[in-house]
């Protein structure tokens, strides 16, 4: 069959050649597969019989995706052929993908962030509600505490002083505890907070607790500013938003009293023109002795995290649409309100000819081709998000970002006959994401060619030259 845009460069007859003899999954593998990713009935039947009826039923549904009978024929052929050759989609991908009679309500995204957590009652219940409906479909969450006023702050409507955000992220800890999450695993979360705010030691501390927030992950958004302020022993100031109904109560000239910086939202705050805020100086702490605190906890009981939040927006593609205060719960990706990680890895060992002996070689070929039709595969999850909200399902369906990965490094190197960290295995590790880096590409802008560009790309044209406007069409 002759497609249009993107075209194999590797037949399928001719990479049908397994690498190695197959080995059969060890007891532990079985087990996981059996409780966390095989179709069952509601009565606990299996769906799935074998793990090959797994990635037949992931290819059926992915390749549903596609305009035409015949393109659904011809790429659900190629998906099965690109799972039982390496790609592993991520676990709700794999658990949920074509599971619809099954449990109509679930989603094929692993993880999402929340939206801003405004400062007021209805902003933190509406998030907790939001949050259970995407604990419930299988994907875990993210959430910025640090948007909460500090504890001990007055709250003007109600004439009582603020419990603070650690108190509310206990709410969230036991919803996240109560909610049954799809798929059979427990609910995850991450909670952020930055470094700045006046509550800061004591999110620093939370775990310390017996049982406290035991369904979240915990990391402190650092900056640049704080960094600085380390490397110079400088007293480092907490500082929290000025409300516009407080702002009589301090002088906002005072540098000794506010700072103006920026907020991931200026809704009811003092702003100036260039869109800082105003932020009240709660203290100062010496910024060696915050340093220390942070490294004791982690030492203690590895958390919090750290996340360098500066460097992760400067460096973010997407810097000119989005400003990132949260990862998903494992912490390795960084996403927008509203965020969702769809991700997927490729198995390198799959790849290897004539293992441990002086033939040994890797098949880039193959690699590639399992990428590209990866690639493709991993676009059609955008399609049947399965996303709670209609917030998230315009986010991804607006950007349809996805990530690709590979495992199996080590394992390959040994299987290869390379010294692990030797200068040649450093080159096959960069050669590695290179060439997955190329092949994604390449099929991306040919998917853009064949079925349009993401929605946020016309945005972008729009306000190009018609010279740059030109190369994405």
């Amino acid at each position: 069959m002759e497609e249009t845009g993107y075209m194999s460069t590797v037949r399928l007859e001719a990479v049908n050649t397994p690498s190695v003899a197959e080995i059969e999954m060890q007891p532990a593998s079985y087990d996981i597969w059996d409780k966390k990713y095989r179709l069952k009935s509601k009565q606990g039947e299996a769906v799935d019989h074998t793990i090959d009826d797994s990635y037949k039923r992931v290819a059926k549904a992915l390749s549903e995706a596609e305009p035409t009978a015949e393109k659904q024929k011809y790429w659900q052929e190629r998906f099965l052929w690109a799972l039982r050759r390496g790609a592993i989609p991520a676990g709700r991908i794999t658990s949920n993908a074509g599971a619809q009679e099954h449990k109509p309500a679930t989603s094929t995204i692993n993880c999402t962030v929340s939206g801003i957590i405004t400062d007021s009652m209805d902003g933190i219940l509406e998030k907790v509600h939001e949050a259970g409906l995407t604990l419930k479909a299988g994907c875990g969450i993210g959430y910025e505490f640090s948007t909460l006023r500090p504890r001990g702050a007055y709250v003007a409507g109600a004439g009582a002083y603020t419990s603070g955000p650690l108190s509310f992220m206990d709410i969230y800890d036991k919803m996240c505890f109560t909610v049954s999450s799809a798929g059979g695993r427990r609910g995850a979360q991450m909670g952020t907070f930055d470094v700045s705010h006046p509550d800061v030691k004591e999110f620093i501390g939370a775990k310390r607790e017996d049982g406290r927030l035991r369904q979240f992950n915990l990391s402190l958004l650092i900056t640049d500013e704080f960094m600085k302020a380390v490397e110079t022993d400088s007293d480092w100031p907490l500082v929290f938003p000025v409300n516009l109904k407080e702002q009589d109560e301090v002088n906002l000239d005072n540098p000794k009293e506010v700072i103006w910086r920026e907020w991931p939202h200026s809704n009811s705050y003092v702003t100036r023109e260039d869109g800082l805020v105003a932020c009240k100086i709660y203290g100062h702490i010496r910024a060696q002795q915050l340093w220390n605190r942070i490294m004791a906890s982690t030492y203690d009981f590895a958390e919090p995290g750290f996340i360098l939040i500066d460097r992760v927006n400067e460096m973010n593609n997407n810097w000119w649409c989005e400003n990132i205060r949260a990862t998903n719960p494992c912490g390795e990706q960084p996403l927008p309100p509203y965020g969702a990680c769809l991700l997927g890895s490729i198995n390198l060992t799959k790849f290897i000819r004539d293992p441990f002996t002086d033939k040994a070689a890797f098949d880039w070929e193959e690699y590639k081709e399992v990428v590209r039709v990866f690639t493709r595969m991993l676009d059609n999850v955008v399609e049947v998000n399965g996303l709670p909200l209609e917030q998230q399902r315009t986010e991804i369906l607006r950007k349809r970002r996805h990530g690709m990965g590979f495992l199996g490094l080590g394992s390959t190197m040994t299987m290869l006959k390379m010294k692990y960290g030797s200068e040649e295995s450093c080159a096959f590790t960069e050669e590695i994401s290179k060439q997955m880096a190329l092949a994604g590409w390449e099929v991306a802008l040919s998917l853009a060619k064949e079925k349009g560009p993401a929605p946020i790309m016309t945005k972008i044209s729009s306000s190009m030259p018609p010279c740059c406007a030109s190369a994405l069409k």
